[in-house]
């Protein structure tokens, strides 16, 4: 039995850990193995040059930055594999499809990306859930959070055309089967939509 890769994806504040964290509690406490990861992994030297990046103290090129959210997610591959083996569900706090919204925004074509994908074997998620809120509602979410914002959190207009790259690869179900949820909601109902669409 080959098990599921479920992506959440959104704007900064748009409640992917929030989700992410409770769809893996939600399975786990059905006793449905399952696995969670997240997207950028601060834990390694690439998710920190990142973490320095989107806080101002480096300067990168676009492509420097796409070749550090890429490889950040070809490194967990081989894992993310053995668990779908497993029969087991993966969720991932976004994946490569942010660095499809973000970075094509940077200058990267999205045949480019998705020619990546191809060579170093990204696997393709069953499921990716968009959780759709306003640049206006990000903002708002990420300052009362903790109120530093970093440069894509602090720059609405930014957001507002990642909101509508996100749409696009939703419309265009690129990479996968995309689901819109109405984000703007309480935490309890976002996830009962999201239950509804996995129908667990």
């Amino acid at each position: 039995m080959s098990g599921k890769l479920v992506v959440i994806e959104g704007i900064d504040g748009s409640g992917g850990e929030t989700q992410s964290k409770k769809l893996f509690e939600y399975l786990q406490k059905r006793g449905i193995p399952c696995e969670r990861i997240a997207y950028p992994d601060y834990s390694w030297g690439i998710g920190e040059t990142i973490h320095e990046w989107l806080h101002g103290k480096i300067e990168l090129s676009p492509e420097t930055l796409f070749l550090l959210y890429a490889t950040d997610v070809v490194k967990d591959q081989a894992k993310i594999r053995a668990w779908l083996k497993q029969g087991k569900i993966v969720i991932a706090d976004r994946y490569i499809t942010s660095t499809m919204a973000y970075q094509t925004l940077q200058g990267i074509p999205l045949e480019t990306i998705l020619k990546f994908c191809e060579l170093f074997k990204i696997q393709k998620p069953d499921v990716i859930l968009y959780l759709n809120i306003s640049p206006k509602t990000s903002a708002k979410r990420k300052f009362k959070e903790k109120g530093n914002l970093d440069k894509n959190e602090a720059n609405k207009m930014f957001l507002e055309k990642v909101s509508q790259k996100y749409k696009e690869l939703a419309k265009q179900s690129v990479f996968g089967s995309w689901f819109v949820v109405d984000a703007e909601r309480g935490v309890e109902e976002v996830f009962e939509q999201i239950k509804r669409i996995l129908r667990i």
